[in-house]
């Protein structure tokens, strides 16, 4: 492990030991700031990479912790719904959740992390051994006490579990000496906004039975999302976003694994090349994306194979084959509409 590393992850196992840091970043509760987050391009610790299943039905909305992760990524599930897969090392908020299960789409998202600790609450039957398999830390909601995977008595199951990271960092770390691979870069860049956007004011993503809004705020400088046209807000009533939001083009296909209602399981390919557009900065950039194994970070060019500069701080990343709906600006002149009553 290298020196920084080891010692960001030494300052992230203290510190899970020795305090509850709420929300802060384990840099910020330590009173010191290092280089910046790999995954974020923002100052902070590159702490143990957590993982961890969130529902993303109607029912599990408002969720928790969100506005924490370094990153996000959006994946369908069974019947064409989402579910999110997020990613934290900085900061760890005092609860996640909702924890739901694991998904075959989730083996090669973790690949390039390293090997990060990995939360979540069950799996189909035939996918448990791939999920021993992987080169991940399995702390999931099975092998955990309740002290660390508890109910909200306020939800309904199965949209009910909650997480409790630190609890959870701790015992694995702290207790358990395990190894968990602290935050490094998975591929993407941060700098400049790239000379080749086109102004949005907004975007529509689709899935078969979900789907995300997104319109930028000046005054804020970030993506603020709509869940199925309403306001996705956190459980602190904050409306979640970023400043850079993903669409990338996969390929998705059905696994050899379903649920008890024969609903196959969607597995989307996040290995080899392909297509997709980086939103920032109220802009939308054309932009290709390589990775050429599991292991491997995923590289964003633009057209002319520059690199494709991501802005600093949250990213999410939506996995979509279907075509995305621009809101783009009125050209200079063109009479507004009249208005409705």
């Amino acid at each position: 492990m290298k020196t920084a590393s080891k010692s960001a992850f030494l300052v992230a196992c203290c510190l899970l030991l020795l305090t509850a840091c709420g929300s802060k970043s384990v840099g910020e509760s330590a009173g010191i700031q290092s280089s910046p987050n790999a995954l974020t391009g923002m100052p902070g610790i590159n702490g143990p990479v957590l993982f961890v299943k969130i529902d993303d039905t109607q029912p599990a909305h408002p969720q928790i912790g969100l506005d924490k992760a370094d990153v996000v990524y959006i994946e369908e599930v069974e019947g064409g719904l989402t579910r999110l897969a997020a990613v934290f090392s900085n900061a760890l908020p005092p609860f996640i959740g909702p924890i739901r299960s694991a998904r075959i789409s989730d083996i090669d998202l973790m690949a390039s992390y390293g090997h990060p600790a990995f939360a979540y609450s069950g799996a189909q039957k035939l996918f448990l051994p791939v999920i021993e398999a992987a080169n991940i830390e399995n702390l999931g909601a099975e092998l955990e006490p309740p002290s660390i995977y508890s109910r909200d008595p306020g939800r309904q199951a199965p949209t009910n579990m909650l997480l409790d990271p630190q609890a959870l960092l701790t015992k694995a770390i702290v207790t358990e000496k395990r190894n968990i691979d602290t935050a490094k870069s998975v591929g993407w860049k941060f700098g400049p906004l790239p000379k080749t956007g086109v102004p949005i004011l907004g975007v529509d993503l689709k899935w078969p039975a979900s789907s995300y809004q997104l319109t930028w705020s000046v005054a804020q400088k970030r993506w603020l999302l709509m869940y199925r046209h309403e306001p996705d807000l956190g459980s602190d009533g904050i409306q979640l976003g970023s400043p850079t939001f993903i669409i990338q083009n996969v390929s998705i296909t059905n696994s050899i694994y379903h649920d008890h209602n024969n609903n196959y399981t969607p597995f989307s390919n996040t290995v080899g090349s392909g297509t997709g557009y980086l939103l920032r900065d109220g802009q939308s950039i054309s932009v290709f994306w390589n990775r050429a194994t599991p292991a491997s970070g995923t590289t964003w060019t633009l057209k002319d194979g520059s690199p494709a500069y991501f802005s600093p701080g949250q990213v999410w990343v939506a996995l979509t084959d279907q075509v995305p709906t621009f809101t783009t600006p009125a050209p200079t002149g063109t009479p507004a509409p009249a208005p409705t009553k």
